[in-house]
């Protein structure tokens, strides 16, 4: 009894911890958001549509192509956490070098600005904490999924985002308090400092949760093959496993719709809303991923990973709609400011359903190879944002929405297939 009562203690300890150590992420991420400081950031560097896209469709890169190569080694590693830390405390310490750039940038006279040399250099820095940041995934998706139960998963997930809402909404103060008391490019600077110092927190606390043992049924055959038959075994995997498939299109249509995320604040932006209303969409965005947390953990781990993912897509609808909406009747703050809360609301909700339903479908003994294999097919979708971009430049910005709205009504489909698959294989 007395050594069951310690390995609940260790597990609530590892519960809370990675519930911290994501919620500290999550307001570090805040403080550089890529659908608002980021491309408002962009855009007053640039003015262009096409490098707006590019800074979100390389975040999303990024994240996805360092997958195949992290996930080959991470099936022979004994151990993942090593692979954790070289990418949590790379981006932690690539926002801080964005932060010091932004801060000497600043220092250039105001005839000159903004330096083209200074957009560069954010724009390469910015590339190096996306790619660093990709390496995160698989060891992230596998210690979570040995340390948390299928149970408690949503819910921690959910614990994760209402901690880091209340860290993002304290983000989002800073950020229209910054811009209205300093220099904008001095206040961007802060907002990357910021961040760093929590993500650094974040990756602190990740650590010392430890990694659970790895599982005994782990075969040794998946670790003898080469990198080639890591990848065949993928392709076969995609072929051979109908939820994997269709949860890998389901995704490509997801980023579809994602390709106007950075975009609504280029929208408001046309629409009059000025550089300090930015603060206030952020906090609009961070407040309604705080108020939709306990919504999507109890529908996660009461209901089922698949009802979550139908209520996620319904919102990814919804916001474009409200968007094409919005610039229909001209709306100012107050309009887009609900818009944001409903951006919010879906941005967790896609993170805590994909998460979860990537966690439900693969093996146990073969949760790196799965994140890894999904992730790296999924990557030519990131660059969605870039034709978001195109449609932005040749048509108009309210093309992209019409888009997302498209590839949203499509989802639908997809997810009743999936529901289809998942009555098959009940008893």
């Amino acid at each position: 009894m007395p050594g069951h009562e310690a390995q609940e203690a260790v597990r609530r300890r590892r519960f809370w911890r990675i519930a911290g150590a994501g919620a500290a992420f999550q307001g570090g991420s805040a403080a550089v958001d890529s659908a608002t400081v980021v491309a408002s950031l962009t855009h007053m560097l640039t003015g262009s549509a096409l490098v707006v896209g590019y800074a979100s469709a390389v975040l999303r890169l990024g994240w996805l192509l360092p997958q195949l190569p992290v996930g080959y080694l991470a099936e022979r590693a004994k151990r993942r956490m090593p692979f954790y830390v070289f990418g949590a405390f790379g981006r932690a310490a690539a926002a801080g070098a964005i932060a010091l750039l932004l801060w000497w940038g600043a220092d250039w006279p105001q005839v000159d600005w903004p330096p083209e040399p200074l957009a560069a250099g954010f724009l390469a820095l910015w590339t190096v904490y996306a790619c660093i940041s990709g390496v995160v995934a698989v060891p992230y998706n596998d210690i979570v999924g040995r340390a948390i139960p299928s149970s408690r998963r949503s819910r921690m997930l959910a614990w994760r985002f209402f901690g880091g809402g209340l860290l993002a909404i304290a983000a989002a103060g800073a950020l229209r308090l910054a811009l209205e008391v300093m220099p904008p490019l001095q206040a961007y600077a802060f907002m990357f400092a910021l961040g760093s110092a929590l993500m650094f927190l974040s990756s602190a606390l990740f650590v010392s949760a430890g990694e659970p043992p790895s599982s005994p049924g782990r075969r040794p055959a998946a670790r003898n093959g080469g990198a080639a038959d890591f990848l065949r075994e993928g392709l076969v995997t995609f072929r051979q496993n109908r939820a994997f498939r269709l949860f890998l299109i389901f995704h490509w249509l997801g980023s579809a719709t994602l390709m106007a995320l950075p975009f609504y604040i280029v929208a408001a932006r046309e629409s009059g809303i000025g550089l300090a209303g930015v603060g206030t969409l952020l906090a609009a965005q961070t407040a309604g991923a705080l108020v939709s947390n306990p919504l999507w953990g109890r529908i996660g781990d009461g209901m089922g990973k698949l009802p979550l993912l139908w209520c996620v897509t319904f919102i990814r609808l919804l916001a474009p709609a409200l968007m094409l909406a919005l610039l229909a009747a001209g709306a100012g703050i107050l309009g887009f400011a609900a818009l944001y809360l409903v951006i919010g609301a879906m941005m967790n909700g896609v993170t805590i359903s994909y998460l979860s339903f990537l966690m439900e479908i693969s093996p146990d003994d073969r949760r790196p190879a799965y994140s890894a294999w999904f992730n790296t097919f999924a990557a030519p979708a990131a660059l969605s944002p870039l034709l978001g971009a195109i449609l932005a430049s040749l048509i108009a910005t309210p093309a992209v929405f019409a888009t997302a709205i498209t590839a949203a009504l499509a989802q639908f489909a997809v997810l009743k297939q999936l529901d289809r698959l998942a009555g098959e294989a009940e008893p």
